[in-house]
């Protein structure tokens, strides 16, 4: 029988995620009563993705999460009958409210659902839906978002239509209630759009502003792509840069350029967050193929959320940087064999979480009795790195690009880095 003893716990301990069951896309992300509130869909009662509710963490730091009872749950023969999907938290006359995603019974039913706080903090979802599903040529349609803009406020839905082309619907809601189909934000018709957001649904739209660093504030459309049309659903995460014309009848994006908002394979569905002097982003970081579904199972979690990000602009590419709380994670310096932390050389790690950050190239690995495979290294033409690692989460940031990729240790193994320039490593805890 194999010895594990010496395998580094994979589950991520500092990331947002219960204990045990499944964990998808944030939700309702948002600051309140002098917390941080983080939702997510999530199944409490196995690792798989079925009878979906929202999770829920808060927080006053962004370091420290605590666990908070389940908001939403299905109800039966409701609007939500087969699932409360994703959505974001709005504020209402000064109050947060729930924007959901409520399916009925199969996802081209869904539409849009609102939840609010009754006296004693718990959330009450209603009976009707704010915005039905429309109908017509889309085949499905999910995910709203809410926004301001011109002195209105509007509301966006993800979809994809017969035809096999995505699509980010607009929506009147000054009433949040009552919500008016206008249009289409955003189609594949675009070249930009089709060219940088190739996919059959575009789902999690999330549209925010950002400074350009020439004095500008553009508009960043950001969306997730799903394409069923083989076996892997999820493709990734594009960011469109662009102009939002209000000149016509509703609202209309024109993207100016994009690009994959993470380079890594485990990174998807993300909620952007406009804060007064930031944009902060959560993203779900899934499975992908690195655990087997007896491996899932027998564990009893799957999934988790990212630690948060920082989104700004360099001209027209959108930069993703950690959030600058995260620093306050760092405990004591790592003790490594090889050269020490702070200078150049290959060192080695032995704890399940920590930080590397180097002025220069690193190239990331995991060493063991069966030899060694890389994880990650920096990619070409940037000149400084920085990489997070907890349990099997890796969240790597160089040149302005994130990567994000699940990694199991194996028995024994280590990790093993190597850099060109000196290199620091912390041990990463809670306060």
């Amino acid at each position: 029988m194999t010895d594990t003893s010496t395998t580094l716990d994979p589950f991520p301990h500092l990331h947002i995620r219960p204990p045990q069951g499944w964990v998808n896309d944030p939700n309702g992300i948002g600051h309140w009563d002098g917390r941080w509130h983080v939702f997510y869909q999530h199944n409490p009662d196995a690792p798989v993705h079925a009878d979906i509710h929202w999770g829920h963490s808060s927080s006053a730091d962004l370091l420290t999460w605590r666990d908070e009872p389940v908001a939403l749950a299905p109800r039966p023969g409701s609007i939500d009958a087969a699932g409360v999907w994703s959505g974001v938290a709005a504020m209402d006359d000064g109050e947060p409210v729930l924007v959901y995603t409520a399916v009925p019974d199969v996802a081209a039913n869904a539409g849009v659902a609102l939840a609010r706080r009754d006296a004693d903090g718990a959330w009450v979802p209603g009976t009707e839906m704010a915005a039905p599903a429309p109908g017509g040529d889309l085949r499905e349609i999910r995910d709203p978002f809410v926004f301001t803009a011109g002195g209105a406020r509007y509301g966006l839905m993800g979809g994809g239509r017969a035809d096999g082309t995505p699509a980010v619907l607009v929506y009147a809601a000054d009433d949040l209630d009552r919500w008016e189909l206008l249009g289409d934000l955003l189609d594949s018709s675009d070249d930009i759009a089709a060219a940088v957001a190739p996919g059959k649904i575009w789902e999690c739209p999330q549209l925010v502003r950002l400074p350009d660093g020439a004095g500008r504030l553009r508009w960043v459309l950001i969306v997730s792509l799903w394409d069923d049309s083989g076996e892997r659903h999820l493709q990734g995460v594009a960011a469109l840069v662009g102009d939002l014309d209000l000149s016509g009848s509703h609202p209309v994006f024109h993207p100016e350029a994009g690009q994959r908002l993470d380079t890594g394979p485990d990174f998807y569905a993300p909620q952007a967050v406009a804060c007064p002097d930031r944009v902060l982003l959560w993203g779900w970081t899934w499975e992908s193929h690195t655990r087997s579904a007896e491996q899932v199972a027998g564990a009893g979690w799957a999934g988790a959320l990212t630690f948060p990000r920082e989104l700004t602009l360099d001209g027209d590419r959108v930069i993703s940087g950690t959030a600058r709380e995260l620093t306050g994670l760092r405990r004591a310096e790592v003790p490594v064999s090889g050269a020490g932390a702070g200078r150049a050389g290959a060192v080695e790690v032995s704890v399940p979480a920590w930080e590397a950050a180097t002025g220069g190239r690193l190239v990331v690995g995991l060493r063991g009795p069966d030899g060694e495979r890389e994880v990650w290294r920096t990619p070409a033409g940037a000149a400084d790195s920085r990489v997070l690692v907890d349990g099997s989460v890796v969240e790597a940031f160089a040149g302005g690009l994130a990567h994000t990729v699940r990694v199991y240790p194996g028995p024994s193994e280590h990790w093993v880095l190597r850099a060109d320039l000196g290199l620091s490593v912390w041990e990463l805890g809670r306060p």
